[in-house]
């Protein structure tokens, strides 16, 4: 009755690897992991000498998760899909391998585009990974059209995922997609996220100018090839990036944006925001703040590019008079700018299908017409 306390350590995170999940069968004790932002699945089964510890081979660098267990049997359901691979639904039987039973349709035609993840140096020294998918027949010249999506806030991960728009609007047309992994989200585990928190928030900013140097540095593409996109906190991410080095990029998509850090604990929900970029109200906050707000960093003789400003008249979270302000601003300031306001979607800027697509069709073909040019 008195028990033990008696503990095998099974998991350890570490600066590159987190944990993802965990689910168990009958005998085993499953785990994913995320190693380096790659998937990883893995089975742990008790014996007298310890425990056995066995990974399961994935398709490819995307991500995994599980969907059933049973309890009765070593039978196990999971998800996985990436860059090139639809959603897809797989099981595993005991010691048998890994057999796909079901798969999302697949929208786009993956014959000769490569995925490979890379590393380059942020301005203090951090090592920061990106994913770049490459379309068939890449070859690195510095002139292929080049989306480098990011978003960096809010321990949120962003792993491989099959993008339908991206694979035929982008990819099938020649275009390149890179996928920063920027301080801020949760990759790595709570301390990648609080690497980025108020007063350090620049350090997502720089983390992403690195990777877009680095496209440049490596021939995949040039600053008149580049377009960036980014949504919500995304949208600050490019908003701030876009008024600290514009000329880096050709092309700038800020969707459902926060740029006027004055206000936004303000407006709608951006009071319960103020753990992550800081309290605008409070001098010595505010003094951070300023540095990288995006409205209040717009300057007259700076050349900008282009940009297209996303958002919704019914946007419940970020407030529409973000994106508003900074457009007229620029325009006040002779800089040219693109705007599209949707009146319905909340958050989404889009209520349905059909609005989604007419969304998708003008930031895939504004991107194209900048940076395939």
């Amino acid at each position: 009755l008195e028990g033990h306390r008696s503990f095998d350590l099974l998991f350890e995170p570490s600066a590159k690897v987190s944990l993802g999940g965990i689910a168990w069968t009958r005998d085993r004790l499953l785990m994913t992991t995320l190693d380096n932002v790659r998937g990883r699945l893995y089975e742990l089964q008790p014996t007298d000498e310890g425990w056995d510890r066995k990974q399961v081979p994935l398709p490819g660098l995307g991500q995994a998760s599980f969907t059933a267990t049973s309890k009765d049997r070593d039978l196990y359901f999971f998800s996985y899909q990436d860059f090139l691979t639809p959603s897809s639904l797989w099981l595993i039987e005991g010691d048998e391998k890994p057999e796909k039973l079901k798969s999302t349709p697949a929208f786009f035609d993956t014959e000769g585009m490569t995925v490979t993840q890379h590393e380059t140096k942020s301005a203090d020294g951090t090592l920061i990974p990106y994913f770049l998918v490459t379309p068939k027949g890449y070859t690195p010249n510095g002139k292929s059209p080049t989306l480098l999506y990011g978003y960096g806030g809010f321990e949120i991960s962003l792993t491989p995922f099959y993008s339908a728009k991206w694979g035929t609007a982008w990819l099938e047309r020649g275009g390149v997609v890179a996928l920063a992994t920027i301080r801020g989200g949760g990759e790595f585990g709570p301390a990648w996220h609080q690497a980025a928190l108020k007063s350090n928030r620049n350090k997502s900013f720089e983390d992403f100018i690195a990777v877009a140097e680095d496209l440049s540095r490596r021939k995949i593409t040039s600053p008149e090839h580049l377009g960036i996109m980014g949504g919500s906190n995304g949208g600050l991410l490019v908003g701030a990036v876009m008024t600290q080095r514009p000329e880096l990029f050709d092309a700038v998509v800020c969707q459902v944006p926060l740029l006027d850090m004055k206000r936004y604990n303000k407006l709608l929900a951006g009071a319960s925001w103020m753990a992550e970029y800081g309290n605008p109200d409070i001098p010595e906050e505010w003094a951070f703040i300023q540095k990288w707000s995006p409205y209040h960093n717009v300057t007259k003789d700076a050349d900008y590019p282009e940009a297209l400003f996303i958002t919704s008249t019914r946007d419940d979270r970020v407030h529409p008079g973000h994106a508003r302000k900074m457009v007229a601003l620029l325009q006040s300031l002779g800089h040219p700018v693109l705007y599209y306001e949707n009146t319905e979607g909340g958050h989404a800027a889009a209520a349905d299908h059909g609005q989604k697509a007419r969304m998708t069709a003008l930031e895939m073909t504004y991107l194209w017409m900048k940076t395939g040019e």
